[in-house]
């Protein structure tokens, strides 16, 4: 995976009119993302604290969302619209553009300003000679707007042609869903009171929000707001987490007191949550990257779970090298895997992911399959997960589980979770407002 870039925006930006550094940035940042495949997370990891105002980074993060979800729309729009092509090296330029094209479709920005701060944005990226032609490309698409494409058209031909496989009937609808928005869900901590109580608070606060029919501790908020600005956030009432990832702990239904793994640990909020449920559990993050560990302590002391719970860095693949030898009763393997499930909210999957990833995936996934169902005690249950949507990597991996593992079996989840998909349950992008996520309980028979 990429790094961040350690670099800070010019300090000349600081001289700039409002508004325009937010345009640099977000020109920047695209760049890295679209022209060297960097993460999307980790630039703007990099970039948006460099910007003090809140709703400069609530912008920022807007305007790279909304371009990497229609990128192949605006890129349609500027080979239509120029007489010759960029030259490759203006990797900054036209990802600016496309910031451009950004504001008047998807965010609808005032016009105005969205093509003024533009322009000052190319003047500021030292393209003075080319903002004549921002300007007009601008105003183009502000007169013709950019021509619609399928939604279809975003995704690489053969992740589409994956989905439509696996999800005939579905497969338009998770492809419009998955360039959508997604919307702020919050997880309640339990040891702070309950949900109702948090939604008399949130309600007293002016935020409206709903609660959800199939998450127990779920609130969503049809309005996403700062989450500086939610009460109890601060001091781990409440937590930011999608539907979907907060259904584990349902899933996974864990005994009380029970010594409990979670395979593949970080950021920690899915251990958070159900140590949130019932401190008593003796449970151990592991993670294989030990950078990774800080986010799972930093998850763990906001929300008041860290002095219940070990954090390691090791690979579950290999229990050799660290286990102990005593069975866990509970395991929870969110297991690497393609993303595809969460586009919505990682849009550079669409850019990243590649078809020979996914065998390596699933040889991942299988060995992690089989070292952790060997450190289950008899009885006891494994949760097999992933925000992936394709077949290989969930229904198949699991169908190849069972039919290989001697003792192995399944516990069968409900409609809560999603669409049958045999041994485990497929919730697709955007059903009940959730990420795309599979489900598969397993069971070592006693």
């Amino acid at each position: 995976m990429a790094q961040p870039r350690q670099n800070k925006p010019s300090p000349a930006l600081s001289g700039l009119a409002p508004g325009v550094p937010t345009r640099v940035l977000a020109a920047r940042v695209l760049a890295q993302v679209i022209g060297r495949g960097r993460s999307l997370k980790a630039e703007l990891a990099t970039a948006l604290p460099t910007l003090d105002d809140s709703r400069d980074r609530a912008l920022l993060e807007a305007l790279c969302f909304a371009v990497l979800r229609r990128r192949t729309a605006y890129d349609a729009a500027l080979a239509k619209w120029m007489q010759r092509p960029l030259n490759v090296r203006e990797d900054e330029l036209r990802a600016l553009l496309l910031v451009g094209f950004a504001q008047l479709d998807a965010l609808d920005l005032p016009a105005h300003a969205a093509l003024s701060a533009t322009v000052d944005a190319a003047r500021a990226l030292g393209k003075e000679r080319q903002a004549g032609m921002v300007n007009a490309l601008l105003r183009r698409a502000q007169r013709d707007g950019i021509p619609a494409l399928p939604a279809r058209e975003a995704f690489p031909q053969w992740m589409a042609e994956q989905i439509e496989q696996d999800w005939p009937e579905q497969a338009d609808a998770v492809f419009s869903a998955s360039l959508q928005p997604a919307p702020l869900w919050l997880r309640v901590n339990r040891q702070h009171g309950s949900r109702a109580a948090m939604l008399e608070r949130l309600e007293a606060a002016g935020i409206a929000a709903e609660a959800s029919e199939v998450g127990a501790d779920a609130i969503r908020l049809p309005v996403p707001v700062a989450v500086s600005g939610l009460p109890g956030f601060a001091d781990g009432a409440l937590s930011v987490q999608d539907l979907s990832a907060q259904q584990v702990a349902d899933a996974l239904a864990v005994p009380t007191g029970a010594r409990v793994l979670d395979a593949c640990a970080a950021p920690g909020g899915k251990s958070a949550h159900l140590l949130e449920r019932d401190p008593s559990l003796r449970l151990l993050a592991l993670d294989i990257d030990a950078r990774r560990l800080k986010r799972i302590s930093e998850t763990f002391a906001r929300t008041g779970v860290g002095e219940h719970a070990q954090v390691r860095a090791a690979d579950a693949t290999d229990p050799a090298s660290w286990w102990d030898g005593q069975p866990f009763d509970v395991i929870l393997l969110d297991a690497p895997c393609s993303a595809t499930g969460i586009i919505r909210r990682q849009p550079d999957v669409l850019l990243h992911r590649r078809a020979t990833d996914i065998p390596a995936l699933v040889a991942l996934q299988a060995r992690l399959l089989d070292a952790c169902f060997g450190m289950l005690a008899p009885g006891g249950t494994l949760l097999y997960a992933t925000c992936s949507i394709l077949r290989e990597e969930n229904q198949f991996q699991v169908e190849a589980f069972l039919q290989r593992t001697r003792g192995a079996g399944f516990l069968p989840l409900g409609d809560a979770y999603g669409h049958d998909s045999w041994a485990g349950r497929q919730r697709l992008p955007g059903e009940q407002g959730a990420d795309g996520f599979f489900y598969a309980r397993l069971l070592k028979k006693g």
